[in-house]
């Protein structure tokens, strides 16, 4: 048994949901994208948004909060069918990252993550990598976020 054995691929992962509050969009947007329509509920309503908006980089944030809030979870069924739970290395990046709709105050969002492929590494004995399609959804069930992702992770 190696840490590949906890990817299959095609199989998609439900991280659950988050609400976004308008104190919560406007403290991240304070910190790291003071745009207008992030920080100012009437600057939003001006705005091409037409309201408070989270930024696109707080869904990301997120999206990672809920991953690794999912890791016991994980461990806790692979472990219950005799599997080895991977130890996780660093991501070698993202792409194709795209924003289609805001998420604006009072959206629940839903996250997701779809395991697209899983191999060892040539280049590296004892390590493979896992590449991953990750999504966000709205409660009215429209894409509000989506990625290519991959991570490293030993064998």
């Amino acid at each position: 048994m190696s840490g590949l054995d906890a990817f299959v691929t095609g199989e998609r992962t439900d991280y659950g949901t988050h609400t976004f509050t308008p104190q919560a969009i406007i403290a991240f947007a304070e910190k790291f994208d003071p745009q207008p329509f992030h920080v100012d509920p009437e600057a939003a309503r001006e705005s091409i948004f037409g309201a408070l908006c989270a930024s696109g980089w707080h869904t990301a944030a997120v999206w990672m909060k809920k991953n690794l809030e999912y890791r016991p979870v994980l461990e806790e069924q692979l472990r219950a069918q005799g599997l080895t739970f991977p130890k996780f290395g660093p991501s070698p990046g993202f792409r194709t990252m795209k924003w289609p709709k805001p998420v604006f105050a009072g959206d629940v969002i839903r996250f997701y993550n779809t395991v697209t492929n899983a191999r060892p590494l040539r280049s590296r004995p004892g390590w493979g990598i896992v590449e991953m399609y990750s999504e966000a959804i709205n409660q009215d069930g429209d894409p509000v976020m989506s990625f290519d992702s991959a991570a490293l992770f030993e064998l």
